[in-house]
């Protein structure tokens, strides 16, 4: 009974000093003496500051103090918010992959700081450094309970220097203040930091969040207090011009070029929370070439959207319906367009008007509008796409969207066909659409409902899809229970809605375990049924998957996962599901039961050398698959990083219909020189694509956030082995702020 006793008394004081950490607060004392940035923090002013200290350990264990603490302080002036950052170490074998701004945290040491800035616990500012002092910055939206909800393609202007002491190093940050948006008078903003620290195998937080949550969860945050209420911020108009020129050889049609763009964007701020971001005749030839992938399915596959325009605030566009089936507005539709062959194509942006940002401290509010230019030869209208949403926060984490969608021709032409039913030339598409996103206060129950409705010319019913999901989230259970439905006639022509005619429920079960003591940090046991009828054809089953799976983390920090996926397919087409069209397809109103097992082991990321293997083996369709993916990273750091990416997928199918072995290969080197000057290359090798592509891009920011690149692409066919097509560019952009 003692003993009993203890342990209880124990166990409710434990449990009293995390309610005292959950509600931790540091204050922000104001100053009117210059900083230097210099990572020396000896400032007299330094001393004064208060502290966010005593760090949570998060991984490996979520229970107890760090065992290397970091001690933050802040101070502000009119203009700026100052940042000193003192990181204990045990030594001095930091892993640092690279000095490339915007890194990945994961496998190296680096520490990053998360501003709530409208305490809504739904969208936050991102500030990280490693102990070299490259920064990186990012967005995070919906409530950090998804990766998707964390955007490091968000650029803003700020300085910080890094420098290694012994058993420590120091972080020296000045953000502007015009780099957030917040309410003028403001006193508070939610906080919270995390750390990843390699030598001793430890991630760290401020504010103590479970291991079943997001190191990033919006949900777990404490309080910084301003000595001051904060002014209006006086942000500057930023002009970035840019500047395009080089040459391009089509080998196939034997067209070559020499193009020169000028084009730019203009950035300012309206208030202290909303954003007018303007663009003219925009260029995106810097952006990386999207990954290849290997495409089995009978679907199209969506690549992430790495334009910038279209990244700052994508979260009030992008998250409406459900992100796999039915992505009521996918920003990459804007600017391509299918020529008369029916191949896609680019489509000029004319120009476009963005306007984003808080209203109200509960509500956010969107506009979007760009304009396409037409192409009379490949019969493409001039086409203006319009897109309006609105989000109102409800209880402590939740919100309810609006969103409204036009794309709509804006003159007449003789190849537009309203009475067209397929829709391939309608002068207008719209879509109405309303959605609750669920997120309690702790981020245990989540969820997402909606309703979107569209509109076309001649189409009059079966034109919605609604969906709705709700998931628990414990540390020993995660349950979900969701189910979607797209009708006959929905149409998102700015969406990506993989198909239409569909009833689909993917419920998901799943048991987590903490083990005490052994290699194994945390595994799960899931179960994920995914069960797909057409309604339109007498709800007649189309696909079956049940999902299996034991996965693990490690305490070395390698994972290693086993899946069982049982599958049924009734094709209501032929298909080739090698993608080869040779041979005999397999035939419509046909059906298949085929089961396969899949491995996969990521090692310790922290290595110089690192892999991955998923090698998978069983039946597919009426005959057999062999699958083997391979990703393998070498480091030498911080200069030199390079990675290959292997996949091959032997198929063996019966006679008349085609058998495949499949190949995709892509090494990628990446050579930073210094902190300014970076060159990558990435090649890529498809024989399902006929395609071996050369991407290799020198970039030097020779003044932050303002760049020279030099663009070079190469592409040729496989089995000929013959030039497809050829470009070299050179693009200067320059970031001025007025």
């Amino acid at each position: 009974m003692k003993k009993n006793r203890t342990f209880l008394y124990f166990t409710l004081l434990f449990s009293f000093f995390k309610l005292i950490a959950q509600q931790k607060q540091f204050t922000v004392k104001y100053i009117n003496s210059p900083i230097t940035i210099d990572a020396k923090l000896d400032e007299s002013v330094w001393s004064l500051a208060d502290s966010a200290k005593d760090f949570w350990q998060y991984f490996p264990s979520d229970s107890i103090q760090a065992k290397q603490q970091s001690d933050i302080k802040m101070l502000f002036d009119d203009k700026n918010l100052y940042v000193g950052i003192k990181i204990d170490a045990s030594g001095q074998d930091y892993i640092i992959p690279s000095l490339r701004r915007d890194f990945r945290a994961r496998g190296n040491d680096n520490i990053s700081l998360i501003f709530d800035t409208f305490n809504d616990g739904t969208n936050a500012f991102f500030f990280g450094t490693n102990p070299y002092g490259v920064l990186r910055e990012a967005l995070i939206s919906g409530g950090g309970t998804d990766l998707r909800g964390f955007d490091t393609s968000w650029d803003t202007k700020w300085i910080g220097e890094s420098k290694i002491y012994d058993g420590y190093y120091i972080a020296e940050w000045m953000i502007p203040l015009a780099a957030f948006k917040y309410k003028e008078g403001e006193t508070k903003w939610r906080f919270n930091s995390y750390r990843f620290d390699t030598q001793d195998n430890e991630s760290s937080t401020w504010i103590n969040i479970p291991q079943n949550q997001f190191i990033f969860s919006l949900a777990y945050l404490g309080d910084m207090v301003f000595e001051k209420p904060l002014g209006k911020s006086k942000a500057p108009i930023s002009l970035i011009p840019f500047v395009n020129t080089g040459t391009f050889k089509d080998f196939e049609s034997d067209i070559a070029e020499t193009p020169f763009k000028i084009g730019g964007d203009v950035k300012m701020t309206i208030g202290n929370s909303m954003n007018l971001d303007l663009t003219f005749n925009p260029d995106f030839s810097q952006i990386e070439v999207d990954q290849q992938v290997t495409n089995l399915t009978r679907f199209s596959i969506a690549f992430p959207e790495r334009r910038q325009f279209f990244v700052e605030n994508s979260d009030l566009f992008a998250n409406f319906g459900d992100n796999r089936d039915s992505r009521t507005f996918f920003s990459r539709r804007i600017g391509i367009a299918e020529n008369i062959d029916g191949s896609s194509i680019e489509n000029d942006i004319i120009a476009g008007v963005r306007l984003s940002g808080k209203l109200t401290n509960n509500l956010r509010v969107g506009i979007l509008s760009m304009q396409t230019a037409e192409d009379i030869t490949n019969e493409i209208a001039a086409t203006n796409n319009a897109v309006v949403a609105l989000q109102q926060k409800l209880f402590d984490r939740s919100n309810l969207s609006f969103l409204f969608i036009n794309k709509q021709a804006t003159k007449a032409y003789d190849f537009i066909d309203n009475n067209d039913t397929n829709g391939d030339n309608d002068s207008y598409n719209r879509v109405l659409g309303l959605d609750y996103n669920l997120a309690s206060k702790s981020n245990t129950w989540n969820g997402k409902y909606y309703f979107h409705k569209s509109f076309s010319p001649n189409l009059r019913s079966k034109d919605f899809s609604t969906g709705i999901s709700t998931q628990y989230n414990s540390k020993k259970y995660r349950v979900r229970l969701s189910g979607l439905y797209v009708g006959e006639n929905f149409r998102s022509d700015l969406g990506f809605i993989r198909r239409t005619d569909i009833f689909k429920i993917n419920p998901q079960f799943e048991r987590l375990f903490w083990p005490k003591k052994g290699i194994f940090n945390q595994h799960t046991f899931s179960f994920i049924p995914i069960v797909i009828w057409r309604p339109e054809l007498d709800f007649k089953n189309s696909d079956r998957t049940l999902i299996s799976r034991w996965s693990s983390n490690l305490i070395n920090q390698s994972q290693l996962r086993l899946t069982m996926f049982n599958r049924y397919t009734f094709l209501f087409d032929e298909f080739d599901p090698t993608g080869s069209n040779e041979g005999i397809p397999l035939p419509i109103n046909s059906e298949y039961n085929y089961t396969n097992l899949e491995l996969e082991y990521q090692s310790d990321l922290r290595k110089n050398f690192s892999y991955t293997l998923k090698p998978s083996y069983g039946d597919f369709y009426n005959g057999t698959i062999f699958s083997f993916e391979g990703q393998f990273r070498l480091r030498i750091q911080p200069y030199f990083f390079a990675s290959a990416q292997i996949n091959y997928d032997k198929i063996d199918l019966p006679e008349l219909h085609p058998d495949a072995s499949i190949w995709l290969v892509g090494p990628r080197f990446d050579i930073t020189f210094n902190k300014k000057l970076f060159w990558s290359t990435f090649v890529q090798y498809s024989n399902q694509r006929d395609n071996l592509g050369i991407n290799t891009r020198l970039q030097w920011r020779f003044k932050p956030l303002s760049d020279l690149f030099i663009v070079y692409n190469d592409n040729y066919f496989v089995n000929i082995f013959s030039p497809r097509n050829r470009s070299l560019s050179l693009k200067f952009t320059y970031w001025l702020n007025i």
